[in-house]
């Protein structure tokens, strides 16, 4: 049975995220980050377009640091050109071959195999994963639990991958739990678990404030294609991880040390004290 981490956010909640995502927006390194992978998305190109395919990939994209990228992308393309079919369909020593620029090549290995498993048993049981009603946190999961190497943070990835950048789903890796979710005031514990509790309070604060967050997006002038009718999940979430790898990771000397109590997050006065 699924375990829900679903719970209504507090007003608080909603307001602090709200003004997180507004400071860190505002920024123009995070800003220019985004620009440059909403629309088209080094980690997950929107050229890969089978599904199965796009699961495969956004898994082998975890332990390859932001160096790596370029031969993270030439990787993609040589799995997208091969085809998930004949992809799964290769032996290990072909599979180790292919994935040894990105190393751990066993495991990348076993998490494909586990993966064409989890996708059968999906087929048997009629569940589509791209359907518009179905439960992605049921999705995720069940990935998670299914999938060997997979963990909740590597789920979301892989759901949101196959479902398209706009489907409502906030990833959130060991960075956003250890140090954005402190910066928020959130308490969302540890373990793998604290990686869906943080997905859902931010999901949650978007889509009680969705409005705010697209105006937030015009008034900033931020060039990017969101569709109509859809939560701007995935401009939030490029905004808060582009904060957490430009200003938490070092961190800043322009992050305030006082936060969440100091709204201003960067560029105050407590920076200069």
């Amino acid at each position: 049975m699924k375990r829900s981490f679903r719970t209504e956010p507090s007003r608080s909640d909603i307001a602090r995220i709200h003004h997180l995502v507004e400071r860190a927006a505002s920024l123009p390194d995070v800003k220019a980050e985004v620009e440059a992978n909403h629309d088209e998305n080094r980690w997950w190109p929107t050229a890969v377009t089978d599904p199965r395919l796009r699961m495969a990939v956004a898994g082998w994209s975890t332990r390859v640091s932001y160096r790596m990228i370029d031969i993270y992308a030439r990787v993609v393309v040589d799995a997208d050109a091969l085809g998930f079919d004949r992809l799964t369909a290769s032996t290990d020593a072909e599979l180790a071959q292919l994935v040894q620029p990105l190393g751990l090549g066993q495991t990348r290995i076993s998490y494909l195999r586990s993966l064409t498993e989890l996708l059968q048993s999906w087929e048997k049981a009629s569940v589509d994963p791209l359907a518009a009603d179905t439960d992605c946190d049921l999705l995720i999961h069940d990935f998670a639990r299914e999938v060997r190497g997979a963990s909740y943070k590597v789920a979301q990835c892989a759901v949101l991958y196959a479902r398209g950048y706009h489907c409502g789903i906030i990833p959130v890796d060991s960075g956003m739990v250890t140090k954005l979710a402190p910066a928020l005031g959130a308490s969302v514990g540890s373990g793998a678990a604290a990686h869906e509790r943080f997905r859902c309070l931010l999901e949650e604060g978007v889509r009680a404030r969705s409005v705010d967050f697209r105006r937030l997006v015009d008034a900033l002038d931020y060039r990017v294609s969101i569709p109509a009718g859809v939560e701007p999940t995935w401009w939030v979430h490029l905004v808060l991880i582009y904060f957490k790898r430009l200003y938490l990771n070092g961190p800043s000397p322009r992050l305030c040390t006082r936060r969440p109590v100091c709204t201003r997050v960067v560029d105050c006065a407590h920076v200069h004290c």
